[in-house]
């Protein structure tokens, strides 16, 4: 019901600017192809709205303005549901500057790498329907980007889908770049492949590229080096060998052509999979530590000596000067205070307030 008290001018206006404005280029841009397709009827071609791998050369705009384009009523409304909803969260976690630039990566070089490879394909196969008879449009490259951003930043988060199937979200990206592969088997390459190129383009920037203003003092840190987001995560562990030794040459080579952004953390730790890219990886490191510590201090608590008994033959009426000898003797032959689970749950959360105020 609280929804219903707000006015439509109240609920857009509290919606951030850049999902805001992106929201209203898709209805625009949408509705301006409805309009067009029901005025020229069924021979209808919008190479100019739409991307057209025989057309796009001379529309070079469409590489990133294709995506505006939802192409029937049922995609349009699917888009509405899931992309500003996402957009919002997302542009108030990173601001709008790097939500703009998140888009705008994820949908061009993923049209981009779709573009190259139907020429490939028409190079080959000399069938002009690689370059004429398909045409990419639509935000599946964007939805498979979010999604790799909510494996980032929530992978343990458990969402419902459809009301009945449950799934964290680290399961996500993979059952849609999954699906993509099945449908592009089945014959469906256009345009269901740009999931696939939107799940490499959409990590590899949050991986390396994207700019982490908010991170601890030393100057900018970009990307996401933990380990957690590790591009062998998203493999089995049958798999984690070979693609080890792939990312670090890959790695390798880029760092040497200077194609990473290369930071402090970067250049003393010299790896890869051990640099802490952000300030979550940096709590983490930090809460570990701590951890390990609590534990040195409880194990060395343990083996601490006992304190001496008195013996049945000890005098059963000692001199008050002989009690105050035993006295200082037991105090000192005392062991110091083990760590109580206070000091271990103060420990913790102190780690754990350092983690939220990074």
């Amino acid at each position: 019901m609280a929804v219903f008290s707000v006015s439509p001018a109240q609920f857009i206006s509290s919606i951030p600017p850049a999902t805001r404005a992106y929201t209203a280029a898709t209805i625009a841009f949408s509705l301006l192809y409805y309009v067009l397709e029901l005025v020229s009827g069924t021979e209808f071609a919008a190479p100019y709205l739409v991307l057209i791998p025989g057309s796009s050369a001379f529309y070079p705009w469409t590489l990133l303005t294709s995506a505006l384009v939802e192409t029937t009523v049922v995609e349009l409304i699917f888009t509405l549901i899931c992309i500003p909803a996402s957009l919002r969260y997302l542009e108030r976690l990173w601001g709008a500057t790097e939500l703009l630039k998140f888009i705008a990566v994820t949908i061009t070089v993923s049209n981009i790498i779709a573009f190259g490879l139907n020429w490939i394909e028409y190079v080959v196969l000399r069938n002009p329907v690689f370059l004429y008879g398909q045409q990419y449009h639509g935000q599946m490259a964007l939805q498979i980007g979010v999604l790799v951003a909510f494996r980032q930043i929530i992978p343990e988060h458990q969402v419902q889908l459809f009301g009945v199937l449950k799934a964290r979200v680290k399961t996500l990206p993979m059952a849609y770049v999954t699906f993509s592969t099945v449908m592009c088997i089945v014959g469906f390459q256009c345009p269901f492949i740009v999931i696939q190129f939107g799940w490499l383009v959409s990590y590899i920037w949050l991986r390396f590229y994207k700019k982490n203003t908010g991170d601890l003092g030393g100057g900018p840190l970009y990307g996401d080096r933990s380990e957690t987001f590790a591009f062998i995560t998203w493999f089995p562990p049958l798999l984690h060998g070979p693609l080890t030794l792939l990312g670090d040459t890959a790695f390798t080579l880029a760092t040497r052509f200077h194609l990473i952004p290369i930071s402090g953390s970067d250049v003393e730790s010299g790896g890869y999979s051990q640099v802490p890219g952000g300030a979550r990886a940096e709590a983490e490191r930090r809460r570990a530590m701590a951890l390990k510590a609590l534990d040195q201090r409880l194990a060395g608590g343990a083996t601490s000596p006992t304190p001496p008994q008195r013996t049945a033959n000890s005098s059963s009426a000692p001199s008050r000067p002989a009690a105050a000898s035993i006295s200082r003797t037991t105090e000192t032959s005392l062991p110091k205070k083990t760590p109580s689970t206070t000091d271990v749950t103060q420990s913790v959360d102190a780690a754990v307030k350092d983690d939220k105020e990074n």
